[in-house]
């Protein structure tokens, strides 16, 4: 009697490798001892990626707040204090397209933010 080998199954889970691994440069694409290493190395990556996106994204829009802030003669940090302080609680993905498409929004909302640090400062000063 011949050895079972679970052929189906073994087929089918080397089909699905291989397809996931299409596009792949080389053997890496055509050969499955080759596509298991590469497509298990190419989910790693893509896991840890879609943790590492959404910091890219929050540096993204702190540098889109804070070029749209120095146009306002203000830096960065003091317009998040100045948000703080004003008690407007907009996340920096709003602020950022605010910057972008709204740049009068914008500007209120900078405005705000400096009156609320200068009362800051005469609050503190007296």
């Amino acid at each position: 009697m011949p050895r079972a080998t679970n052929s189906p199954a073994s087929r089918a889970r080397r089909k699905r490798v291989l397809l996931r691994a299409k596009g792949f440069r080389g053997f890496r694409s055509k050969l499955f001892r080759y596509a298991k290493d590469a497509v298990r190395k190419a989910q790693t990556y893509e896991y840890r990626d879609r943790k590492r996106r959404k910091g890219q994204f929050r540096r993204l829009w702190t540098q889109r707040i804070n070029a749209a802030v120095r146009n306002e003669r203000m830096t960065y940090s003091r317009f998040i204090e100045g948000l703080k302080a004003a008690g407007i609680e907009t996340d920096r993905k709003i602020l950022a397209d605010l910057a972008i498409t709204d740049a009068a929004a914008f500007s209120a909302i900078v405005a705000q933010a400096k009156a609320a640090l200068e009362a800051k400062a005469s609050k503190a000063s007296a």
